[in-house]
């Protein structure tokens, strides 16, 4: 469902502190730590369930890991998913359950891993998520080209929208992300992330939105953050005028967290969201 986004307060008049709330996700969501752990608690259960393709190398790092879980279906498109937590909390391990939605539909999923920082930088970290699309896309050598969707939530959400311009992907959904970095080094989150100005423009997808024939859904929910709310509308706004195919959704009565409830459920939202990317036809 969509719905019009009202302006909030300005984030260029805000302080530091004030700044740094309106970014306070698991602080506005009284049960954000219960839902985390139920959602280990899933994942967990689910790669016991497929225990073949866990922790797959793309690169020399300790987190540079895919999880792969294929639905059984030959040349099944790929739904690759970025986890969240501010580019430095939480593990691809912990956001398995993410794949049960697409999984049922046909769709194969991979969780991908990255480095958290301060031990790396977000210009290392977005380097070794186009690392990781590579090697899922060297792994189909000698197979037909399938469809690969690449989606994240939150700073997953930010990761996936970098990866929108990149020759391995073919569509993208990008869940409750954020696209200008600008807000983001004015927080109490820069005391580990250390933004500089050429990262802030270089990494901002809302400052390099590319002119493709692939198709972007932003998503987000209706009870998040005033400034979470903006930053997707103004990225979807961004999007449409380089006359980008593109779908912009708030989800009525979700909040930050539970909007992924739509995409662990085979008839959520979110789900449904994948399928259609996932088939709307090959490059």
């Amino acid at each position: 469902m969509t719905a019009t986004v009202s302006p909030p307060a300005d984030w260029r008049r805000m302080d530091r502190e004030t700044l740094s709330r309106a970014y306070d996700n698991s602080g506005a969501v009284a049960d954000s730590a219960e839902r985390l752990a139920g959602w280990r608690d899933r994942s967990a259960r689910l790669r016991a369930r497929h225990p073949r393709e866990l922790d797959l190398a793309y690169g020399p790092a300790e987190r540079n890991r895919v999880d792969l879980f294929r639905c059984g279906a030959v040349d099944a498109p790929l739904f690759v998913f970025i986890h969240g937590g501010y580019w430095m909390r939480n593990s691809r391990q912990d956001f398995a359950c993410m794949a049960e939605g697409p999984l049922a539909h046909g769709i194969d999923v991979a969780l991908m891993g990255y480095t958290l920082a301060p031990e790396a930088g977000l210009t290392e970290i977005a380097a070794e998520i186009r690392a990781g699309l590579r090697f899922l896309r060297g792994r189909e050598e000698g197979r037909a080209h399938r469809r690969l969707v690449v989606s994240g939530w939150s700073a997953g959400g930010h990761l996936a929208a970098l990866a929108m311009g990149w020759p391995d992907v073919d569509a993208g959904l990008a869940i409750s992300g954020v696209f200008d970095l600008e807000p983001i080094r004015g927080t109490s989150l820069d005391d580990r992330l250390h933004l500089t100005e050429e990262e802030v423009d270089a990494l901002s997808p809302i400052r390099h939105v590319p002119r493709l024939d692939t198709s972007l859904a932003i998503v987000c929910g209706a009870n998040e953050l005033p400034e979470l709310r903006r930053q997707s509308s103004d990225y979807a706004d961004a999007w449409r005028r380089h006359g980008n195919a593109s779908i912009f959704t708030e989800l009525r009565d979700h909040d930050h967290f539970s909007i992924l409830d739509e995409l662990i459920r085979p008839d959520g939202t979110l789900t449904a969201l994948a399928l259609q990317l996932a088939r709307a036809g090959a490059r």
